[in-house]
C-alpha cells in the first residue's frame, strides 16, 4: 500500500508539471544563461561548450533528473579577428581586476549562434528540447553592449506507460493514446552587458500548445504557458583579486506564484570561486567552481530543500563541465559573462 501511494504521489507530480509545462529549473543557470536567454549566444570569443547533469530531490523515487548540452560561438570578422578581450598588457590572468574594468571596451557588432539539447525525466514523463539559437550584439556605447536573440526548435514529450500500474489497464486516460508528441518551441530575449553589470529579459515557450495523452481530447488535456524571466547582476570589488558578484532572477509562470532566486558569488582571481543561492519557498544552495585551464572548467552545486519535500529528499546535486574551444587568447575565465 505504501508503494502504491508513493507511485501515485509521483504520478500526480508529473501530471502537475505537464499542466504548467514548466521548463526544468537549474541552480547554475547564472554561469550558463543560454539555458534561459538566447541573446547571450556568441558573447565570448571562443566556442563555449557546457554539459550539465542535475538530480533533483535525491532519494525520492521518480524525482526530476535533467541533463543538457549547450554550445555557442560568435562570428563576424570585426569581433573574431579583433581584440575581443580588450585586455591591457600584463593583465592577462585577472579578468576581475579594476584595471581590466577601466580598460574595458564594448565588443564590436557581431553575430552569435548556438545549440542546446535538454532532457528532463520526471516519473513516467520525459520532456526533451532541441533548439538552435541566434543573437546579434551591438555596441551602444564604448563600454556597453546590447544583444537580441531568438531560439527555435522542437519540444518532445512522452509518457512511459510501463511505469504506470492502473486498476483498469484500458483506462482511457492513457490506453492507446498519443504518448509521444513533437511540438514547435520558440524563445526570445534581450541582454545588456558591460564590464561591471548585466541584465536580461526573456520569454520561453511562447507558442501555446495543447497536450494530451488520451484518445479523447477532453481527458487530461493540458496547454503550455509562456514563461518569463528577468535577471541581473553586478560586480563589487573587495580587492583587485577578490570580487563579489551578486545576481538575481525573477520568474513569471502562470498560474504559479511568482518565484525568485538570489545568488552570491565570490571569485578569487580567475581560478576559483564559491557561491550561495536562495530560491524562495524551495531551497538554499552552495556552489563551487574551478577554472582548471584555458580549456576546461568544472562547477558543482548542492541544494538543501526547504519545502515540504525535505522529509523525503536528501537534496539536489548539479554538476557542470565546460570547454572553451578555439580559445586563441587562452583565457581561463569568461570575459563578458559573469
Amino acid at each position: 500500500m505504501k508503494k502504491l501511494l508513493h507511485a501515485l504521489f509521483i504520478f500526480i507530480i508529473a501530471f502537475q508539471s505537464v499542466n504548467a509545462q514548466q521548463k526544468p529549473q537549474y541552480t547554475q543557470y547564472v554561469f550558463n544563461n543560454l539555458l534561459l536567454n538566447p541573446a547571450v549566444s556568441g558573447m565570448e570569443n571562443y566556442v563555449d561548450v557546457k554539459a550539465g547533469y542535475r538530480s533533483q530531490w535525491t532519494g525520492l523515487e521518480g524525482a526530476p533528473v535533467t541533463s543538457y548540452l549547450t554550445v555557442t560561438a560568435p562570428f563576424g570578422s570585426d569581433f573574431v579577428k579583433g581584440d575581443a578581450t580588450s585586455m591591457s598588457p600584463g593583465n592577462e590572468d585577472n579578468p576581475y581586476s579594476r584595471l581590466y574594468t577601466q580598460n574595458y571596451e564594448a565588443a564590436e557588432p557581431h553575430h552569435g549562434i548556438g545549440f542546446m539539447i535538454v532532457s528532463d525525466q520526471a516519473g513516467p514523463i520525459n520532456t526533451s528540447n532541441i533548439d538552435a539559437t541566434y543573437a546579434y550584439h551591438l555596441g551602444l556605447s564604448s563600454t556597453f553592449n546590447l544583444s537580441v536573440g531568438v531560439a527555435a526548435g522542437f519540444n518532445h514529450i512522452s509518457l512511459n506507460t510501463s511505469m504506470i500500474t492502473l486498476e483498469n489497464p484500458l483506462d482511457p486516460a492513457i490506453a492507446n493514446g498519443n504518448n509521444s508528441q513533437w511540438k514547435p518551441d520558440l524563445s526570445v530575449g534581450i541582454w545588456g552587458y558591460s564590464s561591471s553589470y548585466y541584465f536580461g529579459v526573456s520569454a520561453q515557450q511562447i507558442l501555446p500548445q495543447n497536450l494530451y495523452f488520451s484518445t479523447t481530447n477532453s481527458i487530461n488535456q493540458t496547454k503550455t504557458v509562456p514563461q518569463y524571466f528577468i535577471t541581473g547582476g553586478f560586480k563589487v570589488f573587495l580587492s583587485d583579486d577578490v570580487t563579489l558578484l551578486p545576481s538575481a532572477l525573477i520568474k513569471f509562470i502562470q498560474p504559479l506564484p511568482l518565484a525568485y532566486d538570489v545568488n552570491m558569488k565570490l571569485a578569487f582571481r580567475d581560478r576559483f570561486w564559491i557561491g550561495a543561492s536562495y530560491r524562495n519557498q524551495d531551497s538554499f544552495a552552495g556552489l563551487v567552481g574551478f577554472n582548471i585551464s584555458s580549456l576546461i572548467n568544472i562547477s558543482y552545486s548542492y541544494d538543501y530543500t526547504t519545502s515540504a519535500l525535505r522529509t523525503v529528499s536528501t537534496g539536489t546535486h548539479e554538476i557542470v563541465i565546460g570547454l572553451m574551444l578555439n580559445n586563441k587568447d587562452r583565457v581561463v575565465s569568461p570575459r563578458r559573462s559573469f
